[in-house]
């Protein structure tokens, strides 16, 4: 008996005729493995790539952000505004604060004073909602009131109570999914594992030469085990089925269900796998949109084009900013940014 996998790993294996879309998935698997291999060999270049074109632009788009949040403020006292004018830049200094919090792109300092700020707009807001319900309470009926009132509050809560639980119901249902993909994986990891080691064995071979060629065999099967890779496992089970019984007859229906199962959840795998490598290396939204037209295909080329385009509408975003910024640090900017409604 000899075997035909030595020092390479083992090619596309034709399972059967009988079964196309065992033989497409073992195509798709290795075509995902390679792409999974060929994001983590570019992952490097890219994360610099982008750090490098949009982290400083970024970092100084987001100061520029925080120096109109603090100017503003500083205008409620400074500049005398009227109630409706105070009301829109005290709704513009909140939405800075919402975009600035928690942001790593300031300083810890800056993130402080955002935190502070934000924690007083929601105590105020707080308070508002408060003292206007209580003024509503006595101008309006009671009864009527608590009626109409109550109606339209139960409205919204179910409303958004119903978008919740849909939320979270399709979130349950995709890790509930991939759970019992890894469950699978899993457990096929072990059984196609041992059922490796029982054909191969060197300890029941008493023939040296092929003694140790069981050896190299099972030592590579230990590898992909450690590393879980069902897909080398399978396929390797196949190559030394078919070179045991000396034939390559065609799988029972019993073994396709289970290699077509196994090769699934295996698939689904590599795909969360590429998808959260890409989700870790893109800054940019657009970016990562022609990734997903493309199916996660790789083409540094295309990417760099997207990420230098994005670096190109930053800088004329923050271009914008800043000279929003030096209108705000005058009342009579303040004054015409309002009356134009572009604060």
């Amino acid at each position: 008996m000899s075997f035909a996998l030595k020092t390479t790993p083992p090619t596309i294996l034709e399972v059967s005729p009988q079964h196309p879309k065992l033989n497409r998935l073992i195509d798709e698997i290795e075509q995902q493995k390679q792409l999974l291999l060929a994001w983590q060999s570019a992952k490097d270049e890219i994360r610099t790539y982008s750090l490098k074109a949009l982290i400083p632009t970024y970092c100084e788009l987001y100061s520029t952000l925080y120096e109109q949040m603090q100017t503003l403020w500083n205008s409620l006292s400074c500049y005398d505004l009227s109630k409706s004018d105070t009301v829109v830049v005290e709704d513009k200094i909140q939405t800075l604060a919402r975009l600035l919090q928690g942001s790593h792109l300031l300083t810890q300092k800056q993130v402080d004073e955002v935190e502070k700020m934000h924690a007083y707009y929601v105590q105020a807001n707080e308070y508002d909602k408060k003292k206007t319900k209580r003024k509503n309470s006595a101008t309006i009926d009671e009864p009527d009131n608590e009626t109409v009132q109550g109606g339209d509050e139960l409205e919204d809560w179910n409303s958004d109570q119903y978008q919740q639980e849909r939320e979270q119901a399709k979130l349950k249902r995709q890790q509930a999914k991939q759970a019992q993909a890894e469950k699978l994986v899993n457990q096929s990891l072990k059984t196609v594992y041992l059922k490796i080691a029982s054909i191969i064995h060197p300890d029941r071979e008493p023939d040296e030469s092929k003694k140790a060629e069981k050896t190299e065999l099972l030592q590579r099967a230990n590898e992909a085990y450690e590393q879980e890779d069902l897909f080398f496992l399978l396929k390797l089970q196949l190559e030394v089925e078919q070179s045991k019984n000396g034939s390559n007859k065609g799988l029972s229906a019993e073994q396709v269900k289970f290699y077509q199962q196994a090769l699934e959840a295996q698939s689904q795998s590599l795909k969360k796998q590429i998808q959260e490598l890409i989700d870790s290396l893109l800054w940019s939204t657009k970016a990562k949109i022609a990734v997903q037209k493309s199916k996660g295909q790789l083409n540094i080329e295309q990417l760099y084009k997207q990420i230098d385009a994005d670096v190109s509408a930053v800088k004329q975003q923050l271009k914008a900013e800043k000279q929003r910024l030096s209108f705000m640090g005058k009342e009579s900017g303040l004054e015409m940014l309002l009356e134009h409604q572009v604060l």
